[in-house]
This record gives C-alpha cells, structure tokens and sequence, in this order.
C-alpha cells in the first residue's frame, strides 16, 4: 500500500511531537473518560433504583403516628388513587452489645407476613425471614451484620420499651426503603451505631403493646395520581391518632439522599468534560499555530509544486484528527473502566443488591463526536491561516510584528518600565491568544478546584 506524501508527514509530525501529541491526547482523553463514566455511573445508579424500586414494590407515601386502631385502614385504603396501603410497627429500640461502649440504636420494623409480601419488601442476603409465630426470630440489616459481625445463627442483644432481650437472627436483608439508613439525628450512615430489624409484627405488637394498632402506614398509589392530594387525605385520618405528617417519596430520607448524590453526578458530568475539552481545544490551537510558523516554507514549496491550499489545509485537520481519535480512544477504556467502578462503588456505599449496569452506545458516539467538535475548534484559526498564505509569501521569511504606538496612556496610567511596555504591547497585540491562554489557565484551576473542594467541605462538616 502506498502511502501519500501528506499522509506521510502527518505521520512523521506525530513521531517528531510525539510529547506535544500526547499531552493533547490524554487531555483530550480525560473530557472523554470524565463525560464517559459520570454518564455511565448515572445511568447505571438511575436503573438500578429503578428496578430495585420496582421489583420491591417501594412505597409512594409514609407517615408516622402514635397509635391508630388497625380498623382505621379500610379509610385509608378507600382515599382515592391508593391501591395498596400496609399498617406497621415501627419503633426504635437501644443496642445492648458488650463489644460497644457507645450508644447504639436499631429501628424495629413490622414485617406483614412470613412470605414477605407487602410494600418495601425484603432482599435477602443470607438465611431465611423470621417465622411469623416467633417472638425471638428477627432478619437484620446487611451493613448493620458485616460491622458486628453478625449472620443467622447469631445473637442480638437489645432494649425493647425498656426491657432487654436476646433476638435470634434467621436472615440478612436490604429493604429499599433503608438504601440509606440514617440514625434520628446523623448527617451520615453508621453501620456500627445504627440498624434495622425486621420482625414479625406479633412479636412486635407485644414488645411495644400496640396489640391491634399500628404506629407507621405506606401507601403504594396508582400512576398519576397526585401524592399531594393522597397525603392531606391521609393527614385528616390520622391526625387525631398523633399523626405528624404523611410524606412522599420524594422526602424519604433515603430516597432523598440517594437522588441528591445523582443530581451531584450528573451535575458533575455538565461541569468537567467541558472544561477540559477547552483546555484541549487552547492546546490544539497553540501547537498547530507553532507547527504552521515553523512549517511556513515547506506549506509555500506545496503550494508552488502543485498542492491546493484545500489539501495542505485537509493535511493539519487531518494531524489533529489523529491526536483526537487517540484521545477518544484512550477515554473510551479509562471511562468505561472507571465508570463501572464508580457505578459499584456507589452501590456498595448505598446497598444496593445489584447494579444494572448501562452501556449505550450513543453516549460513545456524543463523546467522541463531541470531542472531535473541541479539537477541530481549536484547529480552525490555525488552519484558516494556511489556506490564505499565497506561495510566494509563505517562502519568504514572515515580516515583523509592526506595533502601533497605542501603549502611551497606558504607560503614564501603570507608569510601565520599558520591559513591562513590551510585556503589555505583546499581549494586546494578540487579543485573542492572550484571552484564550487566560481562559485555559483558567480552565486548568477550575479543574482543581472541581476536584478537590469536596475534601475541605467533607472535613468541614464533620
């Protein structure tokens, strides 16, 4: 296969700035991986709550009360737009572990039956749900187990209304209702301090003498039924049992969390990849514009032998295009790679059973479409020039820079020695070169500062 004269060169540029190209490339690479893997982790996270959701049957509306009689369901169940309503025991109860000499805390939840039908049903991770005659039998949080080291078999000291008993656990189990579990008063999950139990809600019924009533409902609602209208329903039933307000979905803490972490995501993924797609644009620029001036006679000698000023212009697009497609492809394997790890570092942290992971192809194809788009920007000032240098210019040395005498006010205002005159003269007589370099330095501080202030405030805040 023979290879053009041009093409040629473009390879031999690309092995002569091999240092250049690669700073370009992995620039270039890290806007792709960053676009690639925040997309990715969100897409991922955002399906995985969804069918998790789903598949769990996740409650619409909660609401918490003192005591209401169980009869007082069928009004609750007969508010239009609910299709499902489940009444709970929901109580908090003290840890009483030797190992611990800080307070801890678990929160009881009823479960409806021994099938573990219901609303927020169970996923369990090892052994089996509580038989629902047992007074003893409970299923326990997975992150609240793996920090006491806990599995079916063991047992659990607690307070429960004051009295201490010895719980036998059967299972381990995530609920989509505790993605996030927060202690009363936490800002952040504390596996060790804090846990759910679920238990048979006879057992309950007794430890906490709500015998024939319950202290916690959720509501499962029709599609495209207002939550708003269901809750001021819902808040005239119970407000007389000590209802202190039904919620929605969207203000359950957990749910409330999880969405503000994806809205942080995705906010992360409009912010980065653009930044640094413009630092990759300001150095394709700069490069290219330095390989034209350099170049200047031999872009003269092409044209005289012959070749359009469209073919040596097709020639530069062409060397950045290279450095692009490098770049992509770096950020393709570095994105999917980090994305998924993101994805299941996410998981981890908010118990998740699984993860969905979504790899669409049409967000490779934005990335890098996108990318070329900020590489061939960056190219167009550079390459403009080269298709409006006649031959017999290009072969003749460049004239002097010709400087107009524009810096006396300003000399006066600064009161300006010779060498800062020459330092100011310079960067006004090229504007935008000066503008764009300020605005990539600018890029390349915004980078940093994206990055790293979530340390301080971390830190800050705890």
């Amino acid at each position: 296969m023979v290879i053009p004269p041009l093409r040629r060169k473009v390879l031999r540029d690309l092995q002569q700035l091999w240092a250049q190209v690669l700073a370009i490339a992995l620039v270039l690479a890290a806007g792709v991986a960053t676009l690639i893997l925040g997309n990715g982790a969100y897409a991922s996270l955002h399906e995985t709550r969804a069918r998790y959701y789903e598949e769990n049957r996740f409650a619409d509306v909660f609401a918490d009360l003192v005591r209401a009689p169980l009869a007082l369901m069928g009004e609750i169940e007969a508010i239009e737009g609910v299709v499902a309503a489940e009444a709970r025991i929901v109580k908090l109860g003290l840890l009483d572990l030797p190992t611990m000499t800080e307070p801890g805390s678990v929160l009881f939840v009823s479960l409806p039956g021994g099938d573990g039908a219901g609303l927020n049903r169970l996923y369990l991770r090892q052994g089996r749900l509580p038989d629902p005659q047992s007074a003893q039998e409970i299923v326990v949080s997975e992150g609240f187990a793996k920090a006491h080291r806990l599995e079916p078999g063991s047992r659990l000291p607690v307070l429960m209304n004051g009295k201490r008993r010895e719980l036998l656990i059967t299972g381990v189990a995530l609920s989509p209702e505790f993605i996030y579990a927060l202690a009363p008063g936490q800002m952040m999950p504390d596996p060790r301090r804090f846990g759910i139990v679920w238990a048979p809600r006879a057992s309950l019924e007794a430890a906490f003498d709500l015998a024939g009533a319950f202290s916690n409902v959720v509501l499962k609602l029709a599609p495209g039924t207002d939550p708003d209208r269901v809750i001021e329903a819902l808040d005239r039933l119970t407000a007389r049992y000590g209802g202190i307000g039904a919620s929605a979905r969207a203000d359950q803490v957990s749910h409330a969390f999880l969405d503000a972490e994806l809205k942080q995501l995705s906010a992360m993924v409009k912010v980065l990849p653009p930044i640094f797609l413009l630092v990759a644009a300001m150095l394709v620029n700069m490069t290219l514009s330095r390989l034209i001036v350099l170049e200047r006679e031999q872009i003269g000698l092409l044209k005289a032998i012959g070749y359009s000023s469209r073919a040596v212009a097709q020639h530069y697009v062409e060397f950045v295009l290279m450095i692009a497609v490098v770049g992509i492809l770096i950020g393709f394997g570095a994105g999917a790679w980090l994305g998924a790890g993101l994805a299941q570092m996410y998981a981890r942290f908010f118990s998740f059973p699984y993860l969905v992971f979504a790899r669409d192809p049409q967000l490779y194809g934005l990335a890098a479409v996108i990318t070329l788009a900020a590489a061939l920007g960056g190219a167009l000032y550079a390459v403009r020039s080269v298709v409006t240098l006649p031959p017999a210019v290009a072969m003749a040395p460049p004239a002097p820079v010709a400087y107009r005498q524009r810096m006396g006010w300003l000399r006066g205002i600064l009161a300006l020695r010779q060498t800062g005159v020459m330092v100011a003269r310079h960067l006004l007589r090229w504007p935008f070169r000066t503008l764009s370099s300020t605005l990539g330095v600018a890029m390349a501080v915004a980078i940093l500062v994206a990055s790293l202030w979530s340390f301080g405030s971390i830190n800050h805040m705890i």
